[in-house]
């Protein structure tokens, strides 16, 4: 999958928040693909980042915002906050109730200005069932966004870049969908494991 990265050069910067229990869950999810996929990222792993130094720094230099929907949030789709310095977007990177727990205790992230955007797509996490259809993953969130930033000329971006940024995603789906369809060759893999 990570052959299939294509490094993606934005102004805006990204954080990506996650919960241990996604970073121990997996190595290869769509928060780690979507800061590899991201130049201009950095990746922080907690639940609690009040005190956290890199955090707090980035929230004192940038205009900070987090991806999350809520009534006051910032509808990317209808506008872009304008600021005169330059954007860092935190995105949370776990189950919507671990995000929860997440914003509550992090009390540096409270005090974020919510940012949030019109769903005009179904996930394409054909194996993972969201909660809504609104609900995308880390890295297709990300996407939306930067087409979003685009369009209201905050980013500059081709539409190769747009078209490439999923490429390691689709090749997660399309290794998962292989295993599911083939539990013989999984079991004997498991089997392998095993006795080593």
């Amino acid at each position: 999958m990570c052959n299939e990265v294509c490094i993606t050069q934005t102004k805006t910067k990204f954080v990506i928040l996650m919960h241990p229990k996604e970073f121990k869950k997996v190595k290869n999810g769509t928060g780690h693909l979507t800061h590899l996929s991201l130049k201009n990222s950095e990746l922080f792993v907690d639940v609690d980042f009040s005190e956290h130094r890199r955090v707090n720094e980035i929230i004192e230099t940038y205009d900070s915002y987090i991806l999350y929907p809520s009534k006051d949030a910032i509808n990317l789709t209808k506008k872009v906050p304008e600021s005169q310095k330059d954007m860092a977007i935190f995105v949370i990177d776990s189950t919507w109730s671990c995000s929860l727990k997440m914003l509550r205790e992090s009390k540096n992230l409270q005090a974020l200005k919510h940012m949030s955007f019109d769903a005009v797509k179904l996930s394409r996490f054909e194996i993972k069932k969201q909660p809504s259809d609104y609900c995308l993953s880390t890295i297709e969130s990300v996407l939306s966004v930067l087409e979003l930033l685009a369009k209201h000329n905050k980013e500059e971006m081709s539409s190769s870049d747009f078209e490439e940024f999923l490429n390691p995603f689709k090749k997660m789906i399309e290794y998962q969908q292989k295993i599911i369809s083939n539990p013989l060759s999984n079991a004997v893999r498991f089997k392998r494991k095993k006795e080593r």
